[in-house]
């Protein structure tokens, strides 16, 4: 087994009985991003030279026994959202063109504690607003099963590496499936864990109150174990919660006799492909002849999560994306007329097309006259829809279906069409509406040659029920990876 086709699991094993130096392993994945970075386009700053430094001294703790984890020694990519000490931190922006950050954000820092070697930070919509990659103000990433189609966004910059082998593990966020669908798009694993598992301090806000830090890695194992390292309570991070269940590796347990699984009948309606439905039908019941019961039910006010989402979303990043104003850090306009003149240029020439249209939009829900209107009756929709799954889940153990309502699309025919985009994160939204987990895996490839993701949603702090579900799945299905030759 080549270094790039072991897990990041399988890798740290490997460099802990010196069958491979961190070095190795990190030059490995360099000389790979050399070679398919042009075509994908995955990484917005690649650190070689950060990168090799901290390999060596990784290498050094690994061999004096101070570091003995799962994960030490393991080249990661880190979505450009997410701060880096003095490593160039731009949400793919040109407002944030030139900002370095002078502190990490504390996923990021678990991750160092843990060994990890940070190769560089990966591509995405800029500001983490869309669900294609095509935002970024640094040009758009390609799906490596097919450079003609979109790998999924918000971290789709983050879903390709790992696919593409140019890392062996990401870090992306989900603010209503920016994990998710990417990792759907791209045949990997991907997981949203319930809000505030993992420390939103230094991750570049979009939706406050939606976003989560979560793993893109190639199986479920990896997932559990880069969830141990990933979780954990932070007094800077006013909504991190406390948990002492972040065992989760104690979940791979390929077992789930006995096991709930509710399928909602609104999330196979019309809108979804064929493939997509056959596929994800056929996993279920995969998981229905290994002892679970499976049965359909009707989940409500799937209909109004769009709205709801885009409401409440928009809101939150009119006031997040307030700070930006060519005053303190970041882009500012070099020809203007006074200090609100330069306000208007440095934002305008600064944010692209969907970051404004997401700013005009919650500046109108938030104001007066319309408050009431949107914002407040779009947060008590909000609630109503937590109350639908708390229902469902006095029920079910986790719920199975689709990611997306289909598999990537072609470069460019989203993008055209903000309402279609929009509407492609039906069946992730809900998820962070209800500050919920949520995994996507792998469970077919349609006729276009494009994977097929099947998310499994659990209760909040479920996270296990969910790893062990897809773990047991993931085993049936046995291995999935991309084909050579792209």
């Amino acid at each position: 087994m080549s270094i790039l086709d072991m897990t990041a699991v399988e890798l740290a094993a490997a460099i802990k009985s010196k069958e491979v130096t961190v070095k190795e392993a990190v030059l490995a994945v360099l000389d790979r991003i050399e070679e398919k970075e042009s075509t994908y386009h995955c990484y917005v700053t690649i650190d070689r030279e950060g990168a090799l430094k901290q390999a060596q001294e990784v290498q050094q703790k690994i061999d004096d026994g101070i570091l003995t984890g799962p994960l030490a020694g393991v080249p990661v990519a880190i979505k450009d959202n997410m701060c880096t000490e003095g490593l160039l931190t731009t949400c793919s922006s040109r407002i944030l063109g030139n900002f370095v950050p002078t502190f990490s954000s504390e996923a990021v820092l678990n991750l160092e504690k843990a060994g990890a070697v940070i190769l560089g930070k990966t591509n995405m919509d800029e500001f983490a607003m869309g669900s294609t990659t095509e935002t970024s103000a640094f040009g758009e990433t390609r799906n490596p099963w097919n450079p003609d189609h979109v790998p999924g966004g918000s971290s789709g910059g983050s879903a390709a590496a790992v696919a593409a082998g140019e890392c062996f593990y990401a870090l992306g966020s989900d603010t209503g499936g920016s994990i998710r669908q990417p990792a759907s798009f791209c045949g990997v694993v991907g997981l949203k864990p319930t809000y505030g598992t993992v420390s939103r301090y230094g991750l570049i806000a979009y939706g406050s109150s939606l976003d989560q830090i979560g793993p893109l890695c190639k199986d479920v194992t990896d997932c559990a174990a880069i969830m141990e390292v990933i979780a954990s309570h932070d007094p800077k991070d006013s909504t991190s919660v406390k948990r002492d269940d972040t065992d989760f590796t104690s979940a791979l347990v390929d077992d789930v006799k006995g096991m709930r699984i509710g399928i909602p009948r609104d999330y196979f309606g019309e809108g979804l492909d064929p493939e997509v439905k056959d596929a994800v039908l056929k996993a279920a019941e995969i998981l229905k002849e290994k002892g679970a019961v499976v049965e359909e039910f009707d989940l409500s006010l799937v209909e109004y999560a769009i709205p709801t989402y885009y409401t409440i979303a928009a809101a939150e990043a009119s006031s997040n994306l307030e700070r930006f104003d060519g005053i303190k850090y970041g882009y500012r306009t070099q020809d203007y007329n006074g200090l609100h003149n330069m306000y208007k240029k440095s934002r305008s020439e600064g944010f692209g097309p969907e970051v404004k249209r997401r700013i005009m939009l919650g500046s109108f829900v938030l104001s007066s006259g319309y408050y009431d209107a949107y914002y407040l009756k779009a947060l008590r929709v909000k609630a109503l829809i937590k109350k639908a799954f708390d229902e469902a889940f006095a029920k079910y153990d986790v719920i199975l279906g689709p990611v997306a309502p289909t598999t990537a699309p072609k470069l460019g025919d989203s993008l055209s069409d903000p309402i279609k985009m929009y509407l492609g994160d039906i069946y992730t939204i809900s998820v962070n509406l209800a500050g919920l987990p949520g995994i996507s895996l792998p469970c077919g490839i349609d006729s276009k040659g494009l994977p097929i993701g099947l998310q499994l949603i659990g209760d909040c702090f479920k996270e296990k029920k969910l790893i062990q579900t897809a773990y047991a799945y993931e085993k049936a299905r046995g291995t999935f990876g991309r084909k050579e030759g792209n």
